[in-house]
């Protein structure tokens, strides 16, 4: 005897919600809409930001080359101070000092190497954050730090806690888009950057290349080529009537669940990205102000995104773990990075979206103020910068200091957990009470750690 089956279980029972790949609107109706809104049901916090823009450098950008200044590395230059003795990754050498010059920008006077002179000229709506610190010297745990709050390699990143909590604005897109042109270096797309974790399956990041400027290139197979509608429409009564006599009694299933939403983002996808995904569209005088380099299309595709509702957007710099040469590396690949950043915060800001987004900026950890090789820095967790704007951060603020030489965090000190429980604040969101239980115990992003850092915020 035929029996009518519900849409969601036949995409449950199509090949465990595989086959249906996201065709649910061609059934007449679509299914339930992926859930809108977070779960975070703590108080909200004053913040007021709705989205975070991840300018991620991995392998460590040098702090002491770009926004720490330390003329004191002239005066003790090839020396070895007894406050320099702390353990790195590799045998280093005596004191270097930057090869670079620094000088004020802004009204806020903010000090900035010659290397990111295009930061400087939006300095007034950036917080340096001089005084960041970590505990691992090593790329993978390091990075694992920054992306997901701990070393362990099972946990949910910052972008799918955020995904988590706040939901999505725009049900056609992902909430968590990581960017990265795939140039190499420590970390890369997968891994701590996209990771969903114990978390619900439909938060985890969703991965693309911004080497790419076309959209069927960044997005392979997003639209079938080998079916009109009605062919689709056939298929899927097909599939349908093979599949009338499946047995619903099995129960609800968390990662079908999630594997169903993303199919019916998949489907979704096909009538928005194809626009939002291709920047060609932007004006040429906009696109050369990001710059004609993966990481200023990362830039420009992340502020469309935002634009279009998208929480958390990671774009991915590679090749920062610069052990020699650091002088010829920075003066042939900081440029780029510098403009492309600088370009997003002033389209931001000229568009009245700064004000709800978050840019934040920075690497796993940074680099020695001692030599390695004779011309390159080693990895230093001990003390760095890292650069925040928007979303309700101060801007023209230098907060914290590292010591004389710049090789360790001294004043106001910030960890990698009272930044991520600031950048939650930002967002409205208690970092204590965003938690999920999982064996046996509630988890959280900070972890039993962390402290939001009022001095960074606006009152």
């Amino acid at each position: 005897m035929m029996h009518k089956l519900s849409r969601r279980k036949m995409i449950e029972t199509v090949f465990g919600g595989v086959g249906a790949v996201g065709l649910s609107a061609m059934l007449g109706s679509p299914l339930e809409a992926a859930e809108s809104l977070g779960r975070y049901t703590g108080q909200r916090t004053p913040g007021k930001a709705k989205h975070v823009i991840s300018l991620f450098l991995s392998g460590g950008p040098s702090h002491v080359d770009l926004f720490d200044p330390k003329p004191a590395l002239v005066k003790f230059q090839g020396q070895r101070p007894g406050s320099t003795d702390l353990r790195t990754e590799r045998q280093t050498g005596g004191l270097m000092p930057s090869p670079f010059t620094f000088q004020k920008y802004g009204q806020s006077g903010i000090e900035c190497s010659e290397l990111v002179k295009n930061m400087g000229s939006v300095i007034d709506d950036v917080c340096v954050l001089r005084s960041m610190y970590s505990f691992n010297p090593t790329h993978t745990p390091a990075l694992g730090l920054y992306h997901t709050g701990t070393i362990l390699l099972n946990r949910p990143s910052l972008g799918s806690w955020i995904s988590y909590g706040l939901g999505t604005e725009n049900q056609n897109l992902p909430a968590f888009v990581a960017l990265d042109s795939g140039a190499g270096g420590a970390g890369g797309l997968g891994g701590s950057v996209t990771r969903a974790g114990f978390l619900p399956a439909e938060h985890q990041g969703t991965s693309f290349s911004d080497s790419e400027t076309a959209p069927d290139k960044m997005i392979q197979n997003l639209q079938n080529k080998w079916m009109d509608d009605k062919t689709q429409r056939r298929q899927l009564d097909a599939l349908q009537e093979l599949n009338r006599g499946f047995s619903d009694s099995f129960g609800p299933d968390d990662y079908l669940e999630g594997r169903i939403k993303s199919m019916e983002g998949a489907y979704r996808m096909q009538f928005e990205a194809m626009d939002v995904f291709d920047i060609r569209k932007e004006p040429q005088a906009v696109r050369d102000e990001y710059g004609d380099n993966p990481f200023g299309h990362g830039c420009l595709l992340a502020r469309r995104l935002v634009e279009r509702g998208v929480r958390f957007v990671h774009v991915g710099s590679g090749g920062w773990d610069d052990h020699k040469d650091i002088e010829k590396e920075y003066r042939k690949k900081v440029p780029n990075m510098d403009q492309s950043a600088a370009a997003l915060v002033r389209d931001l800001k000229r568009r009245g979206l700064l004000d709800e987004t978050i840019v934040v900026w920075g690497g796993e950890f940074g680099r020695t103020p001692v030599s390695e090789s004779g011309t390159g820095r080693d990895h230093n967790p001990y003390g760095f910068t890292m650069w925040t704007a928007g979303g309700g951060f101060r801007g023209g603020l230098s907060y914290g200091s590292t010591d004389e030489f710049g090789f360790k965090a001294v004043e106001n000190r910030v960890s990698i957990h009272d930044l991520h429980a600031t950048m939650l604040y930002a967002l409205g969101i208690d970092h204590t009470k965003l938690t999920y239980r999982y064996a046996g115990r509630d988890f959280r992003l900070t972890d039993v750690f962390g402290d939001v850092v009022d001095g960074v915020l606006k009152a």
